[in-house]
């Protein structure tokens, strides 16, 4: 572990970015343009005095988890978090790996959203963030491990999860969660995190394996789905899908259908966060 160069390193990304840029008030008293110790704290979800010490090099080696939560506070890029990681000690996660990060151009993104429910997802079905409307909306399903990370194996492996979708479009859904995956797949060929995931859903679930033979093909572009919200009942969402050029992630935005389902929403905001399972 470098200590003094992660210090050093920590300090001038967190100098360099406006605090605009992550979804906080440029107010007239900063005395530096840059995001003050106490708000990187609150974007990464850790003490402030642990920020304090990682920037005056006295901490003692941080977790990939706390590494990876600083990368997104700081809207660290690729080459950036990989940095951040040699830095701390640790392996770059790796394409796949469990320390797997948004995109900082995609986290960007999500900023500019504000109040819509929009999440990055990874290409196997990983959400890796989301905007906090789409919390409520669904529940945090950012801190899943294993293969509870996947939402193809969540779906198909834990059906008590399937609620929240109306009965009627549940087999629609699962036939687009298999035509995806069975994209993937193709883009991957002998991806060992891939076909490793398929086989573990083969012996889990009957449906997955009954649809995986009948090898339909479609990558997720826009379509509609129904969130049977247990607090204000069905919202109607149109996803529309952004892909990153490699096809590695994608950013999912979700807008009501209708002025019912704009009601909803709004309601739902209007009542805030509170415990909501997600499985």
């Amino acid at each position: 572990m470098q200590r003094e160069q992660l210090a050093d390193f920590l300090r001038r990304r967190r100098e360099a970015i406006r605090p605009a840029a992550v979804g906080i008030a440029d107010g007239p008293r900063r005395r530096i343009p840059g995001l003050r110790r106490e708000e990187v704290a609150m974007l990464a979800g850790m003490s402030v005095d642990y920020v304090v010490r990682l920037e005056q090099g006295r901490s003692s080696q941080p977790s990939t988890q706390l590494l990876g939560a600083l990368a997104r506070a700081l809207r660290l890029s690729d080459d950036e978090r990989d940095h951040l990681f040699r830095l701390a000690g640790h392996q770059p996660p790796p394409a796949d790996g469990v320390a797997r990060l948004a995109r900082a151009g995609l986290l960007r993104m999500l900023d500019l959203l504000g109040d819509t429910a929009a999440l990055v997802v990874s290409d196997l079905g990983e959400v890796l963030a989301q905007t906090p409307t789409a919390k409520l909306l669904t529940g945090d399903h950012t801190g899943f491990t294993g293969d509870r990370r996947y939402l193809a194996y969540r779906w198909f492996a834990e059906p008590h999860s399937r609620p929240f979708h109306p009965p009627e479009e549940q087999e629609g859904h699962s036939r687009q969660m298999v035509a995806d995956l069975r994209a993937v797949a193709g883009r991957r060929p002998g991806d060992p995190t891939v076909t490793g995931l398929i086989a573990r859903l083969e012996a889990a679930s009957p449906e997955f394996r009954r649809l995986w033979a009948e090898h339909e093909v479609g990558v997720r572009r826009a379509d509609r789905k129904t969130f049977v919200h247990p607090r204000v009942g069905p919202i109607a969402l149109d996803c529309e899908t952004l892909v990153t050029p490699d096809l590695g992630q994608e950013l999912l935005v979700l807008t009501p259908a209708d002025a019912g389902s704009r009601e909803r929403l709004d309601l739902l905001r209007v009542l805030g966060t509170e415990e909501f399972p997600v499985g």
